[in-house]
């Protein structure tokens, strides 16, 4: 039989950027405010364009509602004055509570526009919403303590609290919080998100996330929020080859390679194996092929098919010397491989067969994974994104790092993260279902890194469309309407 190859790059369904989607670091969020500039934009300016925004949104929420804006020295504050005044002219009863003088000239500005009351930060009462602008996303150390019981006592008693551009309190690299966690209802990123908006543990304090367009010119960034893929149907020329052959090896828990299988399917391959020894187990649908073999040499000589677009070896695999020798022999077949689950624990012992290998790797720790793989590796690391970086770099492979903030790295330093997954998915098996899909897209375009953001996607809508309560199957079974969301019309 003619050997039959993936399509080309052009025909693909891959997943898209939205260009609203940059994450920046602070230091990347000043050069690109600088670019703005030094077009001859003074900071005056690009402070009216972000306050009003801001402003706009907080007016469309919260229309006429009392409002209590708190402004500290700095730009940040500078916003809140912009805020203050743009509410004011709608009508809005708003106080400035600031909680020292202006100290840069664009916030000096500010305060001299704003046309209401300003009162002292200490002697302020609460009000029915809250808008915090007192440090932002610049704060590296945290607020002192009589500042921050009574700023926290302000927004706990509000019935709706925003934060501008980040909670005061959190470091916007690191994505933690300097003093205690403190939750906010709406949380408006000015220019582009920071890395505390998606990584845990701010992200889940943060509320509803908007982003306030100013202008920044983010196209070069490196890493992006996860946006919804735009998926291409199978045209005329498809076949089960084209689509896709994924092969899932089947260790000492076969169920697991089994419900792999089943989100293979679901998530468009055209044809699924399962590689095992013995007899297929009773549960086998008639859909899902089973080749049989006879240890590590059949296994190899199976792997030889060229037809195959993808191999996963890790679910339900085992940690025994047999399971061993499957992953020796995954790694050394020549198509693009996913290693989950056990393989991952297994995977440091191999590391060396990593480097070099022409078709790409893919690995998908969750937390205790990823300890096992990275040892010393990114130790130091600011956050989730630079950790997962450092492994891929590390290792030449791509990271799907799971959680709540899935981050997805590739080796070239490219990252996506995929933050407020479904919380319903912490059930055992959707791991395996992760996998089996990330295979799909793979064996259907051999793009490691749009497969695994397609996947984290579709993983996470698929949950959703189950509803709560679902069992790795039943979230397998719902990948085939969440795939129907991304196709092209």
């Amino acid at each position: 039989m003619t050997a039959i190859v993936s399509p080309p790059r052009s025909s693909l369904a891959l997943a898209v950027a939205d260009r609203g989607s940059a994450v920046l670091t602070v230091a990347e969020m000043v050069a690109a405010e600088q670019a703005i500039f030094d077009t001859g934009v003074s900071v005056d300016a690009l402070m009216r364009r972000a306050g009003e925004g801001a402003g706009q949104m907080i007016w469309r929420i919260g229309g006429t509602t009392p409002t209590l804006v708190l402004c500290g020295p700095g730009n940040n504050g500078g916003d809140g004055y912009v805020i203050a005044e743009f509410l004011r002219a709608k009508g809005v009863r708003v106080t400035v509570a600031a909680l020292s003088e202006p100290r840069t000239d664009a916030a000096r500005n500010a305060r001299a526009r704003f046309c209401g009351e300003v009162v002292r930060f200490d002697e302020v009462e609460p009000a029915t919403q809250v808008v915090d602008c007192l440090f932002g996303s610049g704060l590296t150390r945290p607020l002192d303590g009589a500042v921050w019981h009574r700023f926290a006592e302000l927004v706990g008693q509000a019935r709706r609290s925003f934060a501008i551009d980040l909670p005061s309190g959190a470091d916007a690299d690191r994505a933690v919080w300097l003093n205690e966690p403190l939750r906010f209802d709406h949380v408006l990123a000015l220019g582009a998100w920071k890395y505390a908006h998606l990584l845990e543990p701010v992200a889940s304090d943060c509320g509803a996330l908007s982003l306030i367009e100013i202008g920044v010119d983010t196209e070069a960034a490196r890493v992006r929020r996860i946006a919804r893929p735009s998926i291409v149907a199978p045209d005329a020329r498809s076949h089960k080859y084209r689509r896709g052959l994924v092969a899932v090896l089947v260790g000492a828990m076969p169920g697991a390679a089994l419900l792999a299988a089943h989100a293979a399917q679901g998530a468009g391959a055209g044809y699924v194996k399962l590689i095992g020894e013995g007899d297929p187990p009773p549960q086998l649908p008639a859909d899902i092929v089973w080749q049989r073999t006879d240890g590590a040499g059949s296994v190899a000589e199976a792997l030889q098919d060229s037809r195959i677009g993808t191999v996963v070896v890790g679910p339900g695999l085992g940690r025994d010397d047999q399971a061993r020798a499957l992953l020796e022999t995954a790694l050394g077949c020549p198509h693009p491989l996913i290693v989950d689950a056990d393989a991952l624990h297994l995977l440091p012992g191999y590391f060396a067969s990593l480097k070099g290998r022409g078709a790409p790797v893919l690995l998908t720790p969750h937390q205790g994974e990823f300890d096992v793989l990275a040892g010393e590796t990114g130790a130091d690391a600011i956050n989730k994104v630079a950790r997962a970086e450092a492994l891929a770099r590390t290792l030449d492979t791509f990271v799907l790092y799971k959680g709540a903030d899935t981050v997805i790295a590739a080796p070239d330093g490219r990252a996506v993260i995929a933050d407020r997954r479904y919380s319903w998915l912490s059930v055992a098996g959707t791991g395996d279902v992760l996998a089996g899909c990330m295979a799909a897209r793979l064996a259907g375009h051999a793009q490691p890194f749009d497969a695994m953001t397609e996947a984290a996607w579709l993983h996470d809508r698929a949950a959703r469309i189950a509803g709560p309560a679902f069992s790795a199957l039943q979230l397998a079974n719902a990948l085939p309407r969440a795939l129907e969301t991304c196709l092209e019309r």
